[in-house]
């Protein structure tokens, strides 16, 4: 069976370093993004039909944030159903409900450790791994 890729758009390289060995050590095979722009590059520039099971993306991200970058996710049929899981500190009730009202599968808060980040990459899913 192939690697599942799993894409991650942060543009803090420690969290973007961390997720991405943690990842790799589940047996995901990692691309990653260091803002929205080149996620969405990334995204675009994929064979169809795209080849990634899930974007790990942060929300407060310069210039174009994660809300924009789901929101525009969304709205194009080749990235419309990609899984996302928010990974942020933003952790107010109103910043979460905000991350699920433009199409978030899962939300994650900073600081998080390893178990809480690959509880809601299996959830997403669906309990699969690699």
């Amino acid at each position: 069976m192939t690697q599942k890729r799993i894409l991650i758009v942060d543009d803090d390289p420690m969290i973007r370093s961390l997720v991405q060995a943690i990842l790799e050590g589940e047996g995901y095979q990692v691309v990653a993004a260091d803002d929205g722009p080149k996620g969405i590059e990334i995204l675009d520039s994929e064979p169809r039909p795209i080849n990634f099971a899930l974007v790990v993306l942060d929300v407060m991200m310069p210039g174009m944030n994660g809300l924009d970058v789901l929101t525009r996710m969304r709205i194009h049929s080749h990235t419309q159903k990609l899984p996302v899981c928010m990974l942020t500190g933003e952790d107010k009730a109103e910043d979460i409900m905000a991350g699920y009202s433009v199409g978030a599968d899962y939300y994650i808060t900073k600081p998080f450790t390893r178990q809480q980040l690959l509880y809601g990459i299996n959830l997403v899913l669906g309990g699969q791994n690699s």
